[in-house]
């Protein structure tokens, strides 16, 4: 082995290779240039693997983190827990949701409350009347709510007095089983 030959190497070849010399108790003069080369490949070899594999799993971190944040922000995905909605949604359902600010009338919309979020139904918007009778039926601005997905209806407890105006940037949400 030349000077020339050890010039080339990096720290950590140049300790693997004396490392390995006390352990077989070789000599440096022992050593056929073919042999260091050989040992250069493969300590090259090795680096490059790390680096290869070090990249690949800092790309994959970094893809699980952006879909991770994209889901949180723009997709939440949400389990259904309990029966307030049946039968539209059943417990255990799994749903994706997109995040909107403008709501219709019978839509659906997850509403946090109570560090919960509650999957409920939009009955009425700001500025509308709410009217809910001892039965359970409820009126929107004085008009009868159609209301096939509800199997049973009834007031439940209820601390709002009626009639109900909804407040500026508020929605009046229910569950569509009686007492939700």
């Amino acid at each position: 082995m030349t000077k020339k030959d050890l010039r080339h190497m990096s720290r950590r070849e140049l300790v693997d290779i004396v490392y390995e010399m006390t352990e077989q108790e070789t000599k440096p003069e022992d050593l056929e240039p073919e042999e260091v080369a050989a040992e250069r490949e493969r300590l090259a070899y090795r680096q490059k693997l790390r680096r290869v594999l070090g990249s690949t799993v800092s790309a994959l971190v970094v893809v699980a983190a952006m879909a991770v944040l994209l889901s949180t922000i723009f997709l939440p995905v949400i389990q259904v827990s309990g029966d307030s909605m049946e039968p539209a949604m059943h417990d255990g359902d799994i749903l994706l949701l997109m995040k909107k600010k403008d709501f219709e009338y019978g839509e659906l919309c997850c509403v946090a409350w109570q560090n919960k979020l509650l999957l409920k139904r939009v009955i009425a918007l700001p500025g509308d009347s709410v009217e809910i009778d001892e039965d359970g039926t409820v009126s929107v601005n004085g008009d009868v709510l159609d209301e096939p997905y509800v199997t049973n209806k009834s007031l439940g407890e209820c601390s709002i007095d009626f009639p109900y105006t909804v407040p500026d940037n508020s929605l009046f949400v229910m569950g569509d089983t009686a007492g939700s």
